[in-house]
């Protein structure tokens, strides 16, 4: 048996439980790219159906799902509108500009993890053949650990539509933001035309992303995917994974979120450290720079795993419990105790 180790580097580290691992294997199991696989087909029922959609497309990666979204909505020379720090624009390589040909147009994100209304009006282009075609609005839920609420989402999308505009929705943690509002996960993504949901963060798949869409919309998607190499085969026993997560994992979300804001209190109170309060599962702790190469060596020596720099991401997911949190908390306290003395 390894040792345990504690990992707060993201959400994206969880371990398939043995419940999971038990229904991967016992899966039914075709070939998906003839359509053939029944799990795989069964978990793209499942999420157009809870999501609200009348199909859906299981692909290897978020970061593919969103890149088959905006190639299908928008087409050579065409832009899409997208906050600055939104992960399809600033950590998915430029795919959008390298594969799809399509520009975008960053928008700085406000503090509350939104765009300014008036800044997505003002970023759609006229029709004028200097420009590129604005053709989409791209939002994402969460952002930064942080919730884009109903009624913003409600105004955006409607804004998005009287322009013209079709949007889609990078719902990577979208399941943390329903459960942390208390909505259903079709109210969470009512306005938008297509929105790509992420299994293997807080869910705790190995692996996978569902992009969800009108049938067409899906259908035309089968094609991109397969050119992105996104064609797997006996897929069901990753899609299994899926079906577990979404049955059993979405409203134990809420002990992710609950164990974030303890983390975060704890370390609060440390002197020296100043600590965002957490909305879901992710915050912010500022370490002083000196600190941060003997504070990454201590929790390494405490098998503690963070990406430990001056504004350090803490992320609670399913493999951390309640006591693994006052533990990080113990240490960090002792850390900080002996280098504050110094």
């Amino acid at each position: 048996m390894s040792e345990h180790w504690i990992d707060l580097r993201s959400d994206t580290v969880t371990q398939p439980s043995e419940a999971m691992r038990a229904a991967m294997a016992a899966a039914p199991v075709g070939d998906d790219v003839y359509g053939d696989d029944p799990t795989v087909n069964r978990l793209q029922e499942v999420t157009a159906e809870l999501f609200g959609y009348e199909a859906a497309l299981f692909a290897p990666s978020g970061t593919q799902s969103n890149l088959i979204a905006l190639m299908l909505h928008c087409g050579r020379g065409d832009e899409y509108l997208v906050g600055q720090d939104a992960h399809t624009y600033k950590y998915e390589g430029g795919g959008a500009a390298v594969l799809g040909s399509i520009q975008p147009q960053p928008i700085a994100n406000q503090p509350d993890g939104s765009l300014a209304l008036g800044d997505i009006e003002h970023y759609i282009k006229p029709d004028d053949m200097h420009f590129a075609r604005t053709r989409l609005l791209a939002l994402e839920n969460t952002i930064g650990g942080k919730v884009l609420g109903a009624d913003y989402m409600a105004q955006a999308t409607a804004l998005a539509k009287s322009r013209g505009l079709a949007t889609h929705l990078d719902g990577a943690r979208i399941c943390n933001a329903a459960v942390k509002q208390g909505i259903s996960l079709r109210a969470a993504v009512a306005g938008f035309d297509s929105v790509s949901v992420c299994l293997s963060k807080g869910l705790g798949t190995p692996v996978g992303s569902v992009l969800c869409g009108p049938k067409a919309f899906i259908e035309q998607g089968k094609r991109w995917r397969k050119m992105l190499g996104g064609g797997m085969r006996q897929a069901g026993v990753l899609a299994a994974a899926g079906l577990y997560a979404l049955e059993h994992n979405v409203e134990r979300l809420a002990d992710d979120h609950a164990n974030a804001a303890r983390l975060s209190a704890g370390l609060r109170a440390i002197e020296g450290l100043q600590v965002t309060t957490p909305q879901t599962n992710i915050f912010y702790v500022d370490v002083p720079p000196a600190a941060c190469d003997a504070l990454r060596a201590t929790l390494t020596r405490e098998r503690i795993r963070a990406t430990v720099g001056p504004h350090t991401r803490l992320v609670t997911h399913l493999d951390v419990s309640a006591a693994d949190v006052e533990r990080v908390i113990a240490v960090f306290t002792g850390f900080f105790k002996e280098h504050n003395d110094r």
